[in-house]
């Protein structure tokens, strides 16, 4: 069975290759893992891949020379990035299909097919052993609603097609865990859920960057009490204008206590994370905080997330 997905599959599965600035002011070359998801030449692969370039090279099953890619856009919070290249250039592209990320079920099959270290198109097989879990993309920001999964996947694959059991993309391989010494695959490895392909990819076919909200805060479980409590305010940014504060103390746990958001109650980082995502930049919120033990309302015109770091 995991034979006749690779034959069909990964003939859409493509090496890739950027320039990158090394250390010294030299340069260098990134690669990865990428596949096809439209007749057009569009191409899906992460965006730590790429990073700044504007154009790539990518290099289809046939191992023929490599083609020439226009970076159409990247989206460093979900770590996405979509290539183009000219149909013209490449006989015959095999589009990948998407599957439902939201229909994934622990236990699945997911077969990865990617360029690992550089080899060819090289398949493994294993499982869904999580769902819904959360990362960090290259720019820091949290990505929700990642697959885990125990195939194996190391570096190289990233950008590749997390497949199940038809052939069908349920996500994009990202990011593996690692012991303490850096090792390499440890049977952890997480993959960008399809779903969100479906949502970035045309954004950023279209030449669009994709708007998030922003508020600004670094937030940390409140010590036994339920709320966020602001550890750090970025200058300039939404919470500052609107004068949330941070703690002062070492160890900052005298900062405002965030308990509600948009009138969503909170209970940790990740439930007022989840509320600001709900909400589009440029709209006001009222933001419930505790200070001093009594709750304050303070209503907060929300940013556009920053692609750089939070």
């Amino acid at each position: 069975r995991i034979n006749e997905i690779y034959a069909r599959a990964s003939a859409g599965v493509v090496f890739v290759q950027a320039p990158r600035a090394s250390a010294g002011g030299g340069s260098g070359r990134a690669s990865g893992t990428g596949f096809v998801v439209g007749d057009d030449g569009t191409i899906v692969t992460n965006a730590h891949v790429i990073g700044n370039a504007r154009r790539a090279e990518v290099r289809f099953d046939d191992g023929a020379s490599f083609v020439s890619a226009r970076v159409a856009g990247t989206d460093p919070s979900s770590d996405l990035a979509v290539l183009r290249v000219d149909p013209d250039d490449v006989d015959n592209l095999q589009p990948l299909p998407l599957a439902d990320s939201d229909a994934v079920n622990v236990g699945d099959t997911a077969i990865a097919i990617g360029y690992p270290l550089g080899l060819d198109r090289t398949a493994t097989a294993g499982i869904v052993s999580g769902l819904r879990r959360q990362i960090r993309a290259p720019n820091g920001f949290r990505i929700d609603e990642v697959i885990q999964t125990d195939a194996p996947i190391n570096p190289g694959n990233s950008g590749g097609p997390l497949l199940d059991a038809d052939g069908r993309v349920i996500g994009v391989n990202s990011q593996i865990a690692a012991t303490s010494s850096g090792g390499g695959n440890v049977g952890i490895g997480f993959a960008v859920p399809s779903n969100t392909v479906r949502t970035v990819v045309p954004q950023l076919k279209a030449g669009r960057s994709i708007e998030r909200s922003y508020l600004g805060v670094s937030t940390s479980p409140s010590p036994g009490d339920r709320g966020a409590v602001i550890r750090e305010v970025t200058p300039g940014s939404p919470a500052q204008r609107a004068g949330l504060r941070a703690g002062q103390s070492p160890t900052g746990s005298d900062g405002d206590v965030i308990v509600s958001v948009a009138g969503r109650r909170v209970s940790d980082p990740d439930g007022v994370a989840e509320a600001i995502e709900d909400r589009r930049p440029g709209e006001e919120v009222a933001v419930v905080v505790r200070r001093r033990g009594a709750e304050v309302t303070i209503d907060v015109e929300l940013g556009r997330r920053p692609t750089g770091t939070p």
